[in-house]
């Protein structure tokens, strides 16, 4: 079963949501606004009830110039009626000093439900009062309105009663209503489109293409195109198209490399086959008396064995099967040596070969795994001062230096090639990543990275050197056993 496969059987089928973001916001939008009418709707109530008690204490302030006016203060029945039914009251009063007069009264109540005194009315009262008044009182109850007084009396009130109020609210309720919903539906309609066209159309683009990568997420056809957008939705595209590029460069790498894998099982299994018959061949010359056979052939016989080794171990690089190294003393420039055998390198190639080691230095290292990590530099100099374009026989030269800093080995592998291009700096020391040359995997550094810190050491570009340098430093046995016992000892 595919990755992909596997994928969809663990999350299940990709169902459209019942109720996408866009109802949601729909909703959310139109609750939000009818929430904001309603903070409206209670102070603007309040402020309607004393408006229309202020209104009837006006209309009494007329009748009560009208009723000072008469004779004698004297007003007809009938007249005095009239007046109080213009301005919806049962009677009108004035106080004066010390003494409170009766202006009008067509009924007198017996008992008074509330007052209320519109000369200091807060607004916190006058929203509890306009609350009540509309939803706990009666139509019958009877309201003793106070305020001030004209022609220099101390205040004037109102006796009505609260039905014609509560109706006047309950009109002025309904009317907010009918108008509130339809500024609800307006603004949530206007926020509903803005909102749909600057972020769930976005998100609904995003999403999608998550979900056709996920399906194919090798195809670089499925990787998102980021808008020019310079809010957070386009920062979201661009990283995601960031990491979707990431992910299918890396699926591509994982499937090149198992592709790799298999094909280097087929040709290790042959190979192997080769060399030993290779090294059956040459157990023969070892019994030639010819001296120069006599000479080379322990030689052959080191580098078929070193050859079947090697593809003995093939197969565990990436796989965390490297064997740990065996540290011996080594002594360097034998080692060196070797390498330049192994190399080829004969009088007839024109690149010099330049070695340059503190005499009799050592290392603690594993022999096998230091010549291949000078073998691994030393080729990829070779290559390099090889597929140069212009020779120059006089200047082509490969260096190797060596000495030692206190418990530390330092060794030096530099050529004056063409260097190593800002590209594959960037990925160096990975494989098939930091390749300096067309064609090539990049294993060779891979594999010496690997092996140097196997030994608690390390390996880096050496910058503002002619061609490239790379330093290796491995520390001591001693050293590298107190290092790993000061981390312990830290965690």
């Amino acid at each position: 079963m595919t990755d992909n496969a596997a994928w969809t059987k663990e999350l299940g089928p990709a169902h459209a949501p019942r109720f996408g973001l866009s109802g949601k916001l729909l909703l959310l939008t139109v609750l939000f606004v009818m929430l904001a009418e309603v903070l409206i709707y209670v102070p603007s109530i309040a402020n309607f009830r004393l408006n229309w008690l202020n209104d009837r204490l006006a209309a009494a302030h007329t009748a009560a110039l009208v009723l000072d006016a008469a004779p004698s203060g004297m007003v007809p029945e009938p007249l005095a009626r009239q007046i109080l039914e213009s301005i919806g009251a049962k009677a009108v009063a004035m106080k004066m000093g010390t003494q409170r007069r009766l202006l009008a009264v067509s009924e007198m109540p017996s008992s008074i439900h509330h007052d209320v005194d519109m000369r200091n009315m807060s607004s916190i009262t006058a929203t509890y009062e306009a609350i009540e008044s509309l939803f706990f009182c009666k139509d019958s109850d009877i309201i003793r309105a106070v305020g001030p007084a004209p022609m220099g009396g101390d205040f004037l009130e109102i006796v009505l009663e609260e039905g014609p109020l509560r109706q006047a609210m309950f009109k002025f309720s309904g009317n907010v209503l009918l108008i509130s919903l339809v500024i609800s539906g307006i603004t949530a309609m206007l926020v509903f489109f803005a909102l749909h066209y600057m972020l769930v159309r976005p998100m609904r683009r995003i999403t999608a293409n998550m979900t056709a990568f996920r399906a194919d997420p090798e195809n670089p056809g499925r990787i998102i195109v980021a808008s020019s957008r310079r809010d957070e939705i386009g920062t979201a595209e661009s990283e995601l198209a960031t990491m979707q590029r990431d992910l299918a460069s890396m699926l591509h790498q994982k499937n090149r490399l198992a592709a790799l894998g298999l094909a280097v099982s087929k040709i290790n299994h042959d190979l192997r086959n080769l060399l030993a018959s290779a090294q059956l061949f040459s157990d023969q010359f070892s019994s030639s008396p010819d001296p120069k056979v006599q000479r080379f052939a322990p030689k052959l016989m080191r580098a078929l064995e070193r050859a079947i080794a090697f593809c003995q171990s093939t197969l565990s690089y990436g796989a965390a099967q490297e064997a740990p190294p065996d540290r011996k003393t080594v002594t360097l420039d034998p080692l060196i040596e070797e390498v330049h055998e192994a190399l080829g390198l004969k009088l007839e190639v024109p690149i010099r070969w330049i070695v340059a080691v503190e005499r009799g230095m050592t290392v603690e290292a594993d022999h096998d795994q230091l010549f291949r990590i000078l073998l691994n530099l030393t080729r990829n100099a070779v290559q390099a001062l090889e597929g140069r374009a212009s020779r120059d026989p006089a200047r082509d030269q490969i260096r190797i230096t060596g000495r030692r800093e206190g418990a530390v080995a330092v060794i030096e592998v530099s050529d004056t090639g063409p260097g190593i291009s800002d590209k594959a700096r960037a990925h160096l020391f990975e494989a098939f990543q930091g390749s300096t040359r067309p064609g090539g995997s990049g294993l060779g550094l891979a594999i010496a990275a690997e092996l140097v810190r196997a030994h608690g050491g390390d390996i880096r570009l050496v910058d503002g050197t002619i061609g490239a340098t790379f330093s290796i430093t491995i520390p001591d046995r001693a050293v590298e056993l107190d290092a790993r016992r000061g981390e312990r000892a830290r965690a």
